[in-house]
């Protein structure tokens, strides 16, 4: 059973249909790359996914579990989509850290509402029953998380003394700390200058080693074709082209995909 199913997602702004039916799956494990154009629907698709936006249309299932049937689907709490979007971690083009808050703080916060939350409602949250011992597991972990990325000297600096390439580190060792099914990434480098740019994609690669599910939507067509499993390819709210990165990229058959890389292939070797 793949983890992910998407099933004729359609997602229109007044009468502006941005995404038209759009149907895919993903297996644990997987690194799924979505390419397009401006204005192709993938931002908008992974905001769908991560419940930042509510499709009209259409499926949303993990593990067996129906997130969102637009069929059935009734107003929800904000509790309740809360839960949903933890199967999701985002990160975002322009970091979205905290500034009033240290690195690590930004790592925390959200794993210790989280686990208040759990705490009243279940009495337990991660195996402790109190918040204090609740706390010292989210430290734990979020420490780990910082070397992972690399930054475990930065731990109590601010966002604003760090680079864009290291602010996008954070970001992701945040998304980690609440240990989504998958992580989705939204043009992770491009608020980044070409020389931060290598850090964060090193991050991404280093993540697929270690079997983490990824959605990547990105116009680092290079790293898309080294690292993703999948690719997708996406036009006027449409997946136009689906395949391997070999298929994709190296052997493309729709006109639009060949017209879209033909951009980028003087950097192919």
């Amino acid at each position: 059973m793949s983890m992910l199913n998407v099933d004729n997602i359609q997602k229109s702004f007044g009468k502006n249909e941005v995404l038209k039916n759009i149907s895919f799956s993903l297996e644990k494990g997987e690194v799924l790359a979505i390419i397009g154009s401006s204005g192709s629907g993938k931002t908008t698709l992974l905001r769908c996914l991560n419940f930042l936006e509510k499709p009209q249309k259409g499926k949303i299932t993990v593990n067996g579990e129906v997130l969102f049937d637009g069929d059935a689907y009734s107003k929800q709490k904000e509790s309740e989509i809360r839960k949903k979007r933890l199967h999701f971690g985002m990160v975002f083009q322009s970091f979205n850290l905290f500034p009033q808050y240290k690195v690590i703080e930004n790592i925390v916060l959200a794993p210790q509402l989280q686990a208040k939350e759990q705490l009243k409602s279940t009495g337990e949250y991660m195996g402790v029953k109190t918040y204090k011992e609740a706390q010292q597991k989210i430290m734990e972990i979020a420490l780990v998380l910082l070397e992972k990325v690399g930054l475990s000297e930065k731990k109590d600096a601010y966002p604003c003394s760090l680079s864009g390439g290291q602010q996008q580190r954070v970001a992701i060792a945040r998304a980690l700390a609440l240990n989504p099914d998958i992580l989705c990434f939204d043009e992770p480098t491009s608020a980044l200058d070409p020389e931060l740019t290598g850090e964060v994609l090193n991050v991404i690669r280093g993540l697929k080693t270690s079997d983490s599910t990824m959605i990547v939507v990105t116009h680092e067509i290079e790293f898309a074709r080294d690292v993703a499993d999948r690719i997708i390819f996406m036009a006027d709210g449409v997946i136009a082209e689906e395949g391997t990165p070999q298929q994709v990229i190296n052997n493309p058959q729709n006109p639009r995909t060949k017209a879209f890389l033909s951009r980028f292939k003087q950097n192919f070797s």
